[in-house]
Protein backbone atom coordinates (compact mmCIF):
# COMPACT_ATOMS: atom_id res chain seq x y z
CA UNK A 1 0.00 0.00 0.00
CA UNK A 2 1.47 3.81 -0.99
CA UNK A 3 0.00 6.60 0.40
CA UNK A 4 1.20 9.73 -2.09
CA UNK A 5 1.33 13.37 -0.45
CA UNK A 6 -0.03 15.61 -2.31
CA UNK A 7 -0.86 19.09 -0.58
CA UNK A 8 -0.34 20.39 3.20
CA UNK A 9 3.34 19.50 2.97
CA UNK A 10 5.17 22.58 4.16
CA UNK A 11 2.06 24.47 4.22
CA UNK A 12 -1.21 24.50 5.50
CA UNK A 13 -2.95 25.10 2.48
CA UNK A 14 -3.60 21.74 0.02
CA UNK A 15 -4.51 19.18 2.08
CA UNK A 16 -4.62 15.83 -0.32
CA UNK A 17 -3.44 12.63 0.12
CA UNK A 18 -3.68 9.67 -1.80
CA UNK A 19 -3.89 6.36 -0.83
CA UNK A 20 -2.79 3.28 -3.32
CA UNK A 21 -4.22 -0.15 -1.81
CA UNK A 22 -2.60 -3.34 -2.41
CA UNK A 23 -5.43 -4.07 -5.19
CA UNK A 24 -4.78 -0.83 -6.61
CA UNK A 25 -7.42 1.06 -5.79
CA UNK A 26 -7.33 4.07 -5.29
CA UNK A 27 -8.77 6.74 -2.15
CA UNK A 28 -8.12 9.94 -1.77
CA UNK A 29 -8.48 12.00 1.58
CA UNK A 30 -9.21 15.62 1.03
CA UNK A 31 -8.88 17.30 -1.93
CA UNK A 32 -8.38 20.93 -0.70
CA UNK A 33 -7.02 24.36 -2.94
CA UNK A 34 -3.42 26.06 -2.40
CA UNK A 35 -3.42 29.54 -1.01
CA UNK A 36 -1.41 32.09 -0.54
CA UNK A 37 2.28 31.53 -2.11
CA UNK A 38 1.42 28.11 -3.37
CA UNK A 39 -1.62 29.12 -5.50
CA UNK A 40 -0.11 28.90 -8.27
CA UNK A 41 -0.24 24.27 -8.00
CA UNK A 42 -4.04 24.76 -8.33
CA UNK A 43 -3.54 25.07 -12.00
CA UNK A 44 -1.28 22.15 -12.40
CA UNK A 45 -2.49 18.50 -13.40
CA UNK A 46 -3.51 16.09 -10.81
CA UNK A 47 -0.53 13.27 -10.42
CA UNK A 48 -3.35 10.43 -11.16
CA UNK A 49 -5.90 9.84 -12.82
CA UNK A 50 -9.19 11.30 -11.56
CA UNK A 51 -11.03 8.93 -13.28
CA UNK A 52 -9.16 6.12 -11.77
CA UNK A 53 -9.82 7.42 -8.23
CA UNK A 54 -12.62 5.17 -6.42
CA UNK A 55 -13.85 7.60 -3.44
CA UNK A 56 -13.04 10.77 -1.94
CA UNK A 57 -13.19 10.79 1.49
CA UNK A 58 -13.58 14.52 3.39
CA UNK A 59 -12.56 15.58 6.94
CA UNK A 60 -14.32 18.51 6.78
CA UNK A 61 -15.35 21.42 4.47
CA UNK A 62 -12.52 23.87 4.91
CA UNK A 63 -11.79 25.45 1.09
CA UNK A 64 -8.12 24.11 1.97
CA UNK A 65 -9.39 20.76 2.08
CA UNK A 66 -12.67 20.61 -0.18
CA UNK A 67 -11.20 23.34 -2.59
CA UNK A 68 -10.15 21.28 -6.03
CA UNK A 69 -12.57 18.88 -5.86
CA UNK A 70 -14.86 20.53 -8.71
CA UNK A 71 -11.66 20.54 -10.56
CA UNK A 72 -11.58 16.84 -10.09
CA UNK A 73 -14.76 16.32 -10.90
CA UNK A 74 -14.38 18.15 -14.48
CA UNK A 75 -11.35 16.11 -15.45
CA UNK A 76 -12.82 12.78 -15.01
CA UNK A 77 -13.84 11.89 -11.15
CA UNK A 78 -17.03 9.64 -11.09
CA UNK A 79 -16.68 8.35 -7.41
CA UNK A 80 -18.22 8.65 -4.42
CA UNK A 81 -17.37 11.78 -2.15
CA UNK A 82 -18.37 10.91 1.73
CA UNK A 83 -18.40 12.70 4.69
CA UNK A 84 -20.77 14.23 7.34
CA UNK A 85 -23.98 15.57 6.99
CA UNK A 86 -22.80 18.67 8.23
CA UNK A 87 -19.59 18.37 6.13
CA UNK A 88 -21.18 17.58 2.58
CA UNK A 89 -24.12 20.64 3.90
CA UNK A 90 -21.77 23.10 4.17
CA UNK A 91 -19.11 21.94 1.24
CA UNK A 92 -22.05 22.80 -1.22
CA UNK A 93 -22.75 26.50 -0.31
CA UNK A 94 -18.69 26.94 0.03
CA UNK A 95 -18.02 25.34 -3.25
CA UNK A 96 -20.79 27.23 -4.96
CA UNK A 97 -18.80 30.45 -3.43
CA UNK A 98 -15.24 29.70 -4.30
CA UNK A 99 -17.01 29.48 -8.20
CA UNK A 100 -18.69 32.35 -8.02
CA UNK A 101 -15.57 34.41 -6.26
CA UNK A 102 -13.38 33.02 -8.66
CA UNK A 103 -15.47 33.86 -12.14
CA UNK A 104 -15.76 37.89 -10.64
CA UNK A 105 -11.90 37.69 -10.01
CA UNK A 106 -11.34 36.70 -13.57
CA UNK A 107 -13.88 39.52 -15.25
CA UNK A 108 -12.08 42.10 -13.47
CA UNK A 109 -8.82 40.82 -13.61
CA UNK A 110 -9.02 40.19 -17.39
CA UNK A 111 -10.42 43.72 -17.89
CA UNK A 112 -7.11 45.03 -16.40
CA UNK A 113 -5.06 42.64 -18.26
CA UNK A 114 -6.84 42.76 -21.52
CA UNK A 115 -5.78 46.70 -21.74
CA UNK A 116 -1.92 45.26 -20.64
CA UNK A 117 -2.09 42.97 -23.37
CA UNK A 118 -1.86 40.64 -20.85
CA UNK A 119 -3.40 36.69 -20.97
CA UNK A 120 -5.73 36.07 -17.84
CA UNK A 121 -5.65 32.38 -16.56
CA UNK A 122 -9.33 31.05 -16.58
CA UNK A 123 -11.03 30.33 -13.28
CA UNK A 124 -9.87 26.84 -11.54
CA UNK A 125 -13.66 25.94 -12.24
CA UNK A 126 -17.41 27.34 -12.65
CA UNK A 127 -20.34 27.13 -10.86
CA UNK A 128 -21.60 24.27 -13.17
CA UNK A 129 -18.46 22.18 -12.06
CA UNK A 130 -19.23 22.63 -8.07
CA UNK A 131 -22.98 22.11 -8.52
CA UNK A 132 -21.61 18.83 -10.82
CA UNK A 133 -19.63 18.15 -7.86
CA UNK A 134 -22.22 17.60 -5.21
CA UNK A 135 -23.99 14.61 -7.44
CA UNK A 136 -21.09 12.54 -6.54
CA UNK A 137 -21.87 13.68 -2.41
CA UNK A 138 -22.86 10.62 -0.22
CA UNK A 139 -23.31 11.32 3.52
CA UNK A 140 -22.19 8.67 5.93
CA UNK A 141 -24.49 7.27 9.03
CA UNK A 142 -22.96 9.30 11.38
CA UNK A 143 -19.38 9.72 13.85
CA UNK A 144 -17.84 6.82 15.87
CA UNK A 145 -19.23 3.94 13.16
CA UNK A 146 -17.31 1.54 11.17
CA UNK A 147 -18.38 1.27 7.34
CA UNK A 148 -16.87 -0.83 4.75
CA UNK A 149 -16.33 0.87 1.53
CA UNK A 150 -14.62 -1.60 -0.24
CA UNK A 151 -13.69 -5.18 0.39
CA UNK A 152 -10.83 -4.83 3.02
CA UNK A 153 -11.23 -1.34 3.47
CA UNK A 154 -13.34 -0.03 6.43
CA UNK A 155 -13.35 3.86 8.17
CA UNK A 156 -15.00 5.57 11.03
CA UNK A 157 -15.39 8.86 11.24
CA UNK A 158 -14.46 10.73 14.77
CA UNK A 159 -15.24 14.18 15.66
CA UNK A 160 -12.13 16.67 15.24
CA UNK A 161 -13.99 19.28 17.26
CA UNK A 162 -12.96 21.50 14.35
CA UNK A 163 -15.56 22.93 12.54
CA UNK A 164 -19.11 21.90 12.40
CA UNK A 165 -19.39 18.03 11.31
CA UNK A 166 -15.32 17.86 11.36
CA UNK A 167 -13.65 14.36 11.54
CA UNK A 168 -10.42 12.36 12.01
CA UNK A 169 -10.69 9.26 10.47
CA UNK A 170 -9.39 5.71 11.34
CA UNK A 171 -8.61 3.53 8.69
CA UNK A 172 -8.14 -0.33 8.23
CA UNK A 173 -7.02 -1.32 4.68
CA UNK A 174 -5.27 -4.26 3.68
CA UNK A 175 -4.89 -4.78 7.47
CA UNK A 176 -3.24 -1.57 7.88
CA UNK A 177 -4.24 0.61 10.39
CA UNK A 178 -4.48 4.22 9.37
CA UNK A 179 -5.20 7.37 11.49
CA UNK A 180 -5.90 10.48 9.90
CA UNK A 181 -6.03 13.81 11.62
CA UNK A 182 -7.67 15.97 9.52
CA UNK A 183 -7.72 19.13 11.34
CA UNK A 184 -7.63 19.09 15.31
CA UNK A 185 -9.90 21.27 17.22
CA UNK A 186 -8.92 23.72 20.07
CA UNK A 187 -10.77 22.52 23.45
CA UNK A 188 -13.17 24.59 25.09
CA UNK A 189 -14.68 26.82 22.17
CA UNK A 190 -18.35 27.25 21.72
CA UNK A 191 -20.86 25.54 19.88
CA UNK A 192 -19.24 22.28 19.34
CA UNK A 193 -17.80 19.73 20.78
CA UNK A 194 -13.92 18.97 21.93
CA UNK A 195 -12.33 16.65 20.07
CA UNK A 196 -12.41 13.08 20.40
CA UNK A 197 -9.43 10.91 21.70
CA UNK A 198 -8.05 8.44 19.36
CA UNK A 199 -9.60 5.04 19.50
CA UNK A 200 -7.18 3.00 17.13
CA UNK A 201 -4.17 2.91 19.27
CA UNK A 202 -2.53 0.29 17.57
CA UNK A 203 -2.55 2.17 14.26
CA UNK A 204 0.71 1.63 12.05
CA UNK A 205 0.92 5.23 10.87
CA UNK A 206 -0.83 8.29 12.07
CA UNK A 207 -0.69 11.87 9.49
CA UNK A 208 -0.96 14.40 12.04
CA UNK A 209 -1.56 18.82 11.19
CA UNK A 210 0.75 20.93 12.66
CA UNK A 211 -0.76 23.99 12.05
CA UNK A 212 0.08 25.61 15.67
CA UNK A 213 3.11 22.97 16.06
CA UNK A 214 5.71 25.38 18.01
CA UNK A 215 3.31 27.51 19.98
CA UNK A 216 0.25 27.26 22.55
CA UNK A 217 -2.95 29.19 22.73
CA UNK A 218 -3.95 31.34 25.30
CA UNK A 219 -7.12 30.21 27.02
CA UNK A 220 -10.51 31.05 25.79
CA UNK A 221 -11.56 33.02 28.58
CA UNK A 222 -8.42 35.23 28.20
CA UNK A 223 -8.74 35.09 24.34
CA UNK A 224 -12.45 36.18 25.26
CA UNK A 225 -11.46 39.22 27.46
CA UNK A 226 -8.29 40.27 25.16
CA UNK A 227 -11.44 40.75 22.40
CA UNK A 228 -13.49 43.01 24.05
CA UNK A 229 -10.70 45.04 25.30
CA UNK A 230 -9.73 45.31 22.01
CA UNK A 231 -13.50 46.05 21.02
CA UNK A 232 -13.86 48.66 23.81
CA UNK A 233 -10.21 50.54 23.00
CA UNK A 234 -11.56 51.19 19.52
CA UNK A 235 -15.48 51.42 19.86
CA UNK A 236 -17.27 54.19 19.28
CA UNK A 237 -14.43 56.63 17.94
CA UNK A 238 -13.91 54.07 15.07
CA UNK A 239 -14.59 50.62 13.76
CA UNK A 240 -13.45 47.48 14.31
CA UNK A 241 -12.84 44.92 10.98
CA UNK A 242 -12.52 41.33 11.60
CA UNK A 243 -11.21 39.22 8.53
CA UNK A 244 -13.10 36.07 9.15
CA UNK A 245 -13.48 32.51 8.13
CA UNK A 246 -17.16 31.76 7.53
CA UNK A 247 -17.26 28.32 8.70
CA UNK A 248 -16.95 27.95 12.71
CA UNK A 249 -14.87 31.58 13.28
CA UNK A 250 -17.80 33.89 12.53
CA UNK A 251 -20.15 31.71 14.16
CA UNK A 252 -18.21 31.86 17.20
CA UNK A 253 -17.42 35.35 17.14
CA UNK A 254 -21.17 36.22 17.19
CA UNK A 255 -21.59 33.77 20.03
CA UNK A 256 -18.86 35.79 22.31
CA UNK A 257 -20.33 39.06 21.17
CA UNK A 258 -24.28 38.09 22.09
CA UNK A 259 -22.45 37.28 25.46
CA UNK A 260 -20.96 40.29 25.99
CA UNK A 261 -24.12 42.84 25.05
CA UNK A 262 -26.12 40.15 27.31
CA UNK A 263 -23.77 40.92 30.22
CA UNK A 264 -23.60 44.06 29.91
CA UNK A 265 -20.26 44.41 29.00
CA UNK A 266 -20.63 45.62 25.27
CA UNK A 267 -23.09 48.33 24.28
CA UNK A 268 -26.32 47.04 22.69
CA UNK A 269 -26.42 50.14 20.22
CA UNK A 270 -22.98 48.82 18.95
CA UNK A 271 -24.08 47.84 15.33
CA UNK A 272 -22.51 44.43 13.98
CA UNK A 273 -22.51 43.59 10.06
CA UNK A 274 -21.98 39.92 8.83
CA UNK A 275 -21.09 41.04 5.71
CA UNK A 276 -20.91 37.47 4.00
CA UNK A 277 -23.28 35.64 2.31
CA UNK A 278 -21.57 32.33 2.84
CA UNK A 279 -21.30 33.20 6.19
CA UNK A 280 -25.18 33.95 7.01
CA UNK A 281 -25.60 30.71 4.72
CA UNK A 282 -23.63 28.45 7.02
CA UNK A 283 -25.23 29.90 10.56
CA UNK A 284 -28.25 28.77 9.08
CA UNK A 285 -26.18 25.53 8.50
CA UNK A 286 -25.06 25.69 12.24
CA UNK A 287 -28.83 25.88 13.34
CA UNK A 288 -30.01 22.95 10.99
CA UNK A 289 -27.28 20.78 12.69
CA UNK A 290 -27.68 20.98 16.43
CA UNK A 291 -26.57 17.38 16.45
CA UNK A 292 -23.02 18.35 16.52
CA UNK A 293 -23.51 21.49 19.61
CA UNK A 294 -21.88 20.39 22.93
CA UNK A 295 -23.89 20.34 26.31
CA UNK A 296 -23.61 24.10 26.48
CA UNK A 297 -25.58 25.02 23.38
CA UNK A 298 -27.53 22.08 23.93
CA UNK A 299 -28.88 24.14 27.21
CA UNK A 300 -29.34 27.89 25.73
CA UNK A 301 -30.91 26.03 22.56
CA UNK A 302 -34.14 24.57 25.84
CA UNK A 303 -34.15 28.08 27.19
CA UNK A 304 -35.23 29.27 23.43
CA UNK A 305 -32.04 30.88 22.92
CA UNK A 306 -30.83 31.55 19.34
CA UNK A 307 -26.83 31.34 19.79
CA UNK A 308 -26.14 33.74 17.04
CA UNK A 309 -28.70 36.54 17.12
CA UNK A 310 -28.49 39.79 19.39
CA UNK A 311 -29.57 43.58 18.98
CA UNK A 312 -28.03 45.27 16.48
CA UNK A 313 -26.70 42.55 13.94
CA UNK A 314 -26.82 42.99 10.33
CA UNK A 315 -26.85 40.53 8.00
CA UNK A 316 -25.83 42.20 4.65
CA UNK A 317 -26.31 39.60 1.68
CA UNK A 318 -26.11 42.12 -1.40
CA UNK A 319 -23.41 44.02 -2.75
CA UNK A 320 -25.54 47.39 -2.19
CA UNK A 321 -25.57 46.85 1.50
CA UNK A 322 -22.00 45.43 2.01
CA UNK A 323 -21.24 48.98 0.15
CA UNK A 324 -23.39 51.56 2.40
CA UNK A 325 -21.32 49.56 5.80
CA UNK A 326 -18.35 51.64 3.94
CA UNK A 327 -20.71 54.98 5.03
CA UNK A 328 -20.28 54.42 8.70
CA UNK A 329 -17.17 56.10 10.01
CA UNK A 330 -17.08 54.84 13.83
CA UNK A 331 -19.10 52.19 15.95
CA UNK A 332 -19.24 49.43 14.13
CA UNK A 333 -18.10 46.09 14.37
CA UNK A 334 -17.74 44.53 10.42
CA UNK A 335 -17.14 40.81 10.20
CA UNK A 336 -16.46 39.57 6.94
CA UNK A 337 -14.52 37.11 4.50
CA UNK A 338 -11.86 36.28 3.57
CA UNK A 339 -10.47 35.21 6.59
CA UNK A 340 -6.88 35.37 5.02
CA UNK A 341 -7.99 38.56 3.28
CA UNK A 342 -7.03 36.63 -0.11
CA UNK A 343 -10.27 38.50 -1.54
CA UNK A 344 -13.88 39.05 -0.81
CA UNK A 345 -15.48 41.73 0.60
CA UNK A 346 -13.30 42.31 3.31
CA UNK A 347 -10.57 43.70 0.84
CA UNK A 348 -12.83 46.83 0.67
CA UNK A 349 -13.33 47.29 4.09
CA UNK A 350 -9.54 47.12 4.82
CA UNK A 351 -9.44 49.37 1.89
CA UNK A 352 -12.27 52.02 3.62
CA UNK A 353 -10.74 51.20 7.64
CA UNK A 354 -6.94 50.18 7.15
CA UNK A 355 -5.43 53.64 6.72
CA UNK A 356 -7.50 55.41 9.74
CA UNK A 357 -5.84 55.63 13.32
CA UNK A 358 -9.07 55.60 15.21
CA UNK A 359 -10.10 52.18 13.64
CA UNK A 360 -8.63 48.59 14.27
CA UNK A 361 -7.84 45.24 12.32
CA UNK A 362 -8.64 41.78 14.85
CA UNK A 363 -6.91 38.69 13.37
CA UNK A 364 -8.68 35.59 15.22
CA UNK A 365 -7.30 33.15 12.28
CA UNK A 366 -4.16 31.59 10.98
CA UNK A 367 -2.60 33.67 8.11
CA UNK A 368 -0.82 31.34 5.76
CA UNK A 369 2.54 33.17 4.27
CA UNK A 370 1.96 35.09 0.87
CA UNK A 371 -1.96 36.43 2.28
CA UNK A 372 -2.63 40.10 2.33
CA UNK A 373 -3.43 39.02 5.76
CA UNK A 374 -0.12 37.64 6.85
CA UNK A 375 1.70 40.87 5.31
CA UNK A 376 -0.38 43.11 7.62
CA UNK A 377 0.36 40.92 10.71
CA UNK A 378 4.06 40.83 10.04
CA UNK A 379 3.92 44.58 10.30
CA UNK A 380 4.21 45.88 6.42
CA UNK A 381 3.63 49.59 6.94
CA UNK A 382 1.73 49.58 3.60
CA UNK A 383 0.36 47.31 1.36
CA UNK A 384 -1.75 46.80 -2.12
CA UNK A 385 -5.56 46.62 -2.14
CA UNK A 386 -6.98 46.26 -5.55
CA UNK A 387 -3.94 48.39 -7.19
CA UNK A 388 -4.26 51.04 -4.95
CA UNK A 389 -1.29 51.66 -1.77
CA UNK A 390 -3.14 51.74 1.11
CA UNK A 391 -0.87 52.75 4.54
CA UNK A 392 -1.83 50.33 7.66
CA UNK A 393 -2.04 53.08 10.52
CA UNK A 394 -5.44 50.89 12.27
CA UNK A 395 -4.68 49.13 15.42
CA UNK A 396 -3.68 45.61 14.49
CA UNK A 397 -4.62 42.52 16.60
CA UNK A 398 -3.90 39.30 16.73
CA UNK A 399 -6.08 36.36 18.99
CA UNK A 400 -4.61 33.02 18.25
CA UNK A 401 -6.69 31.73 21.04
CA UNK A 402 -10.09 31.97 19.11
CA UNK A 403 -8.12 29.09 16.80
CA UNK A 404 -10.15 26.48 15.58
CA UNK A 405 -6.92 24.59 15.34
CA UNK A 406 -5.23 22.54 18.18
CA UNK A 407 -1.91 24.12 19.92
CA UNK A 408 0.78 21.96 20.26
CA UNK A 409 0.04 20.56 23.53
CA UNK A 410 -3.44 19.94 22.72
CA UNK A 411 -1.91 18.11 19.68
CA UNK A 412 0.88 15.86 21.76
CA UNK A 413 -2.22 15.24 24.51
CA UNK A 414 -4.16 14.04 21.28
CA UNK A 415 -1.32 11.83 20.03
CA UNK A 416 0.33 10.48 23.22
CA UNK A 417 -2.26 7.35 23.92
CA UNK A 418 -0.67 5.86 21.06
CA UNK A 419 1.96 3.10 20.40
CA UNK A 420 5.23 4.27 20.39
CA UNK A 421 6.22 2.32 17.33
CA UNK A 422 3.63 3.92 15.30
CA UNK A 423 5.06 5.96 12.26
CA UNK A 424 4.38 9.89 12.83
CA UNK A 425 3.50 11.80 9.77
CA UNK A 426 3.88 15.46 10.07
CA UNK A 427 1.83 17.61 7.66
CA UNK A 428 -0.38 20.94 7.83
CA UNK A 429 1.90 23.32 9.12
CA UNK A 430 4.97 25.02 7.84
CA UNK A 431 8.15 23.60 8.23
CA UNK A 432 9.16 25.41 11.85
CA UNK A 433 5.60 24.26 13.11
CA UNK A 434 6.46 20.57 12.01
CA UNK A 435 10.41 20.80 12.69
CA UNK A 436 8.96 21.95 16.48
CA UNK A 437 6.29 19.32 16.90
CA UNK A 438 8.59 16.64 15.58
CA UNK A 439 10.92 17.47 18.80
CA UNK A 440 8.17 17.02 20.93
CA UNK A 441 7.04 13.98 19.45
CA UNK A 442 10.45 12.44 20.18
CA UNK A 443 10.31 13.44 23.21
CA UNK A 444 7.09 11.61 24.04
CA UNK A 445 9.15 8.29 22.75
CA UNK A 446 7.82 7.74 18.92
CA UNK A 447 10.70 6.23 17.41
CA UNK A 448 9.55 6.61 13.88
CA UNK A 449 8.97 10.59 12.60
CA UNK A 450 8.28 11.82 8.93
CA UNK A 451 7.83 15.10 7.61
CA UNK A 452 7.07 14.37 3.97
CA UNK A 453 7.68 16.87 1.17
CA UNK A 454 5.01 17.35 -1.65
CA UNK A 455 4.68 14.32 -3.52
CA UNK A 456 6.75 12.04 -1.43
CA UNK A 457 4.87 8.51 -0.94
CA UNK A 458 5.19 6.19 1.97
CA UNK A 459 4.95 2.31 1.33
CA UNK A 460 3.51 -0.08 4.10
Amino acid sequence: MEISFLGACGTVTGSMYLITTDKKRKILVDGGVFQGEWEDLNHSSFPFDPYEIDYVILTHAHLDHIGRLPKLVKEGFEGKILGTTATLDLARIILMDAAKLQSEEFETQKKRNDRKGIETPEPLYTLEDAIATMSYFKPISGYDKEIEILEGVTITWRDAGHILGSAFLEMTIDGHKLVFSGDLGNRNKPIIRDPESIKMKDAELIVVESTYGSRLHKSIEESKEEFLNALKETLPKGNVVIPSFAIERAQDLLYYIREFKEEGLLSKDVKVFLDSPLAISATNIFRAHKECFDDEARELLKQKRDLFSFPNLFFTRSKEASMEINNIKSGAIIIAGSGMCTGGRIKHHLKHNLWREECAVIFVGYQAAGTLGRRIVDGEKEVEIYGETVKVNSKIYTINGFSAHADQQEILDWVSPVDKNTKVVITHGEEVERDALAEKLKELGFNEILKPKLKDIITL
